[in-house]
């Protein structure tokens, strides 16, 4: 049978018996109350079984009565266990420290993230968070509740309508909504909308104020094109002109094109450093010498040690150096002048604006020389036309 917890407790050995009146012995033993327990023979004759600390001593005079002896091959139990964990006492110690460590270390908080905030900086947050107790290293326990934390930061941001504060192991998630309030709109003075530059009328539409022009009719840049002034001398009203006008524009560009071009390629070659990195500080720790490479990048990759969610604050950043070269191509005359028209087409639309459109584009002069293109192009656009000019200027010109 199996050992209780009991027998555990005291402790007990596995012993082999060899003799010729091994059955006396374990009757002898038996009659003076010794616990013997899985008792077997074996195939060379011998006895096997166990037996309680205590009871071993007390076989030695039945062992000299009947002429056996007997052997130990195992100790089990507590008293057993105690005296191997004696010999490793800094071991055990060490352990201990260890669980304790680690305690400890999923007490504190690590990070803290603030998710939600665009008009109050994280700066500012984080701040009032600090008031509150909320800190990288900070105990856990410290920490109040959630719900309260969550009221005390409220009142401390008051762009906030609403923040949450959760806590997850050793991470803190701060999430804060925002009270929405209307934007203020600029005061307008009256004004009215004049040419910016000379155009031909393509459309008119006035919210406000009184049109002075219609469709395909030339303006010159500084023309009046929606008035802010409504009705006559005696009985005028100086309003706000508002309103779209757009026109056709002509637009000169000369565009220089080269034949060649240069584009920078990886060529596979690399090399690897690693650095131990902790508390903000980073060691290099392999990769040592000179780069070997004329033209390279460099990409780095941070990895952070963890313990399951516990994010340690160690790790090891990766550095890879990749060589690069540059790499010459030699493109056609008609590539080239693609390449020079789309270049000039986009500049055009960033400088009027998104809302144009390019309706045709003339090449006046164009020639090849020095292994470029040169070209001369107007670009007709059909663009807004309005810019403003406050009424108190025109009064007193």
């Amino acid at each position: 049978m199996d050992a209780t917890w009991m027998q555990w407790l005291r402790g007990f050995v596995t012993v082999t018996v060899r003799g010729q009146a091994i059955e006396r012995l374990v009757n002898e033993a038996l009659a003076d109350g010794l616990q013997l327990w899985s008792i077997r023979r074996t195939k060379e004759g011998e006895m096997q079984g166990q037996v309680v600390v205590n009871d071993f001593f007390r076989l030695r005079p039945i062992l000299k009565r009947t002429g056996c002896r007997v052997h130990v091959q195992d100790r089990t139990g507590l008293p057993f266990w105690l005296q191997r964990m004696r010999k490793r006492v800094f071991f055990a110690a060490g352990l201990v420290l260890f669980f304790i460590g680690m305690y400890l270390l999923s007490s504190l908080v690590w990070s803290i993230d603030v998710e939600g905030n665009s008009k109050l900086s994280e700066e500012q947050i984080l701040q009032a968070a600090k008031a509150e107790g909320i800190y990288p290293f900070q105990w856990s326990f410290r920490l109040g509740d959630s719900s309260d934390l969550s009221r005390h930061l409220a009142q401390k941001l008051p762009g906030a309508a609403w923040i949450g504060v959760e806590k997850r192991g050793t991470h803190i998630t701060i999430r804060v909504v925002e009270s929405s309030t209307p934007d203020a709109k600029p005061l307008m003075s009256p004004r009215h909308l004049v040419a910016s530059t000379d155009a031909v009328v393509t459309k008119v539409m006035a919210e406000s104020g009184r049109p002075l022009v219609k469709t395909n009719m030339r303006v010159k840049q500084g023309d009046i094109l929606i008035s802010g002034l409504l009705g006559d001398e005696t009985s005028g009203k100086a309003v706000v002109a508002k309103g779209e006008v757009k026109g056709l524009v002509w637009h000169e560009y000369d565009i220089v094109s080269p034949l060649t071009r240069t584009t920078k390629v990886y060529t596979g070659n690399k090399k690897t450093i690693w650095y131990g990195v902790a508390g903000g500080r980073a060691l290099q720790v392999s990769g040592f010498g000179k780069i070997p490479f004329d033209m390279y990048e460099r990409v780095t990759q941070e990895e952070k040690a963890a313990w399951r969610t516990l994010k340690l604050p160690f790790g090891r950043l990766k550095e890879t150096i990749m060589e690069v070269e540059l790499q010459r191509t030699t493109v056609g005359v008609e590539e080239a002048k693609a390449e020079g028209l789309q270049q000039a087409r986009a500049d055009l639309i960033a400088k009027v604006g998104p809302d144009a459109q390019i309706l045709a584009e003339n090449i006046l002069h164009e020639k090849t020389d020095n292994g470029k293109v040169y070209m001369k192009v107007f670009f007709e656009v059909d663009q807004s036309i309005v810019k403003e000019r406050p009424l108190v200027q025109m009064q007193g010109d």
